[in-house]
């Protein structure tokens, strides 16, 4: 039986998550259900190996679909081939039940995991040496489309003042 405080607090958690932090916690639920799959697949406990399998496929789904090709350019369209090919090998994991094209996939998404961290950190340093808060880099994240147009309105304001307007 599932304990209802313990998912109160996993829900609490995702939805007070930044980007970053659910992006590990993916990556984390992608390993688990890898690791369940093949401890099941050795034990050829095929009904939980496929299931676990399937949890997994779809976390790099997600990731897929979420890429955004235009922002990201070529490491988006690298990204998406590796998890394409990540996600093709757990299909034949599960088909052909092999267990090492799960370590296969396995070990991608540790280094990947390892890498996204190392990355996040980075950006956090630089973020702090820029004199952000952690509030103020939330806050430009979503304010990110109206620091335009608050800079069109400065723009216009000078604008007027240059061509004699006053308020």
């Amino acid at each position: 039986m599932t304990n209802p405080y313990l998912k109160q607090y996993q829900q609490s958690q995702i939805q007070t998550a930044s980007p970053e932090q659910i992006l590990i916690m993916l990556y984390d639920g992608a390993i688990q259900f890898l690791n369940k799959a093949l401890i099941a697949m050795k034990e050829n406990n095929i009904e939980d190996s496929h299931k676990n399998n399937i949890a997994a496929q779809n976390i790099i789904a997600e990731f897929m679909n979420t890429l955004d090709m235009d922002i990201g350019g070529e490491v988006a369209k690298n990204l998406y081939s590796l998890y394409e090919y990540l996600h093709y090998r757990l299909v034949q994991a599960n088909v052909q039940k092999k267990p090492e094209y799960i370590e296969e996939v396995l070990r991608h998404l540790k280094e990947l995991k390892q890498t996204w961290e190392e990355a996040i950190k980075i950006a956090s340093k630089e973020k702090q040496a820029a004199g952000y808060t952690d509030k103020q880099v939330s806050d430009d994240y979503d304010d990110e489309d109206d620091d335009e147009y608050e800079d069109d309105d400065e723009d216009d304001g000078e604008e007027a003042e240059e061509r004699g307007y006053t308020g």
